[in-house]
């Protein structure tokens, strides 16, 4: 069996994946965020992680045999890049380390997108795609980047960014007017619910003028959603409906997704697009693209993972350390 460890921002995970890449074990633990507070500092998710970890410790080898354990990985940064870093991964570098070393058993870094772009093409059951453009929508990172399976291992892929987000993350836009709501951290699954207050006999809609709408602001391959942020701000003073400020949120991501996208795929000519991260779950979002990047015209094959597998989680790290051994 095969163990996995990821402490990304708002989730510590564990998972154990069997020879048979069958998903045997997976633990997660959400950190607690105050009320009306719009995240975490690195300080505090690191404190909460180092509490968690014995935890998941504990439950994991009650069902799993440590000596059945062959290998061990861990993500230690959010991307595959040298000046990527955030302090919570030290958590789970620290656990893994100690538990390789307790056990004999090999260790591997690798990073909290790769395990998102693993676990999201076993849940989509691709794991033989040897080229995609991911779209890692999360509240840590907004990024997409063109994906390349290496030459020299099955299962690991080379990485390179296409665009991302100049200033917040879709991730943190949904938080931030989630706050401004009164919705619970994390505010996606919330603001999905009542932005489906607008929702009309399972049609897209349009629910109000265009004056009221929040524009996208995509430059080549890059987006900024600071201005949505503002926008979204006025049209709740303005004394807007909450959900129609919810809707118009997610229009404005799937617009620019939408952009993007279309420049991603007519710059690489690759027609599979992953989608990872939290918002990939919202389905007006996964809809709204699925028409407009489908038609035709584009023939995107979109591929979005299980909802489960789209938040924070270890499956995706576990079947890396698998691959260390098969």
């Amino acid at each position: 069996m095969f163990l996995g460890i990821d402490t990304s921002n708002y989730t510590t995970s564990m998972a154990v994946i069997d020879k048979d890449r069958k998903r045997i074990l997976d633990k997660r633990i959400v950190l607690p965020v105050p009320k009306d507070q719009k995240g975490l500092q690195q300080s505090t998710a690191l404190f909460y992680h180092v509490k968690n970890l014995p935890i998941l410790c504990k439950e994991c080898f009650i069902e799993v045999d440590r000596k059945k354990i062959q290998s061990i990985a861990v993500s230690d940064r959010p991307r595959p890049d040298t000046a990527s870093y955030m302090p919570v991964f030290l958590a789970g570098v620290s656990v893994a380390e100690s538990i390789s070393y307790a056990l004999g058993i090999p260790c591997l870094k690798t990073t909290h997108q790769e395990g998102h772009l693993i676990a999201g093409l076993w849940s989509a059951g691709l794991e033989a795609a040897e080229r995609v453009i991911g779209a890692h929508l999360s509240g840590g990172t907004m990024e997409i980047f063109y994906a390349e399976k290496k030459q020299e291992h099955p299962i690991c892929f080379e990485i390179v960014p296409i665009g991302r987000s100049l200033d917040i993350s879709a991730g943190q836009l949904i938080d931030r007017i989630g706050i401004r709501l009164g919705l619970p951290f994390p505010c996606g699954a919330h603001m999905e619910k009542i932005a489906a207050k607008c929702d009309q006999q399972g049609k897209i809609p349009i629910v109000f003028e265009n004056k009221n709408s929040i524009p996208s602001a995509v430059k080549d391959c890059d987006v900024s959603f600071s201005g949505a942020e503002t926008r979204a701000i006025e049209m709740l003073r303005k004394g807007l409906p909450g959900e129609i400020v919810a809707r118009e949120l997610e229009k404005c991501i799937a617009k620019s997704l939408e952009k993007i996208l279309k420049r991603a795929i007519g710059q690489t000519m690759i027609k599979d697009v992953l989608f990872m991260g939290g918002v990939a779950a919202n389905k007006y979002i996964r809809d709204r693209l699925s028409i407009k990047l489908g038609h035709p015209s584009i023939g995107a094959r979109l591929i979005f993972p299980e909802i489960e597998h789209c938040s924070d989680n270890a499956v995706g790290v576990g079947l890396i350390a698998h691959s260390m051994i098969y």
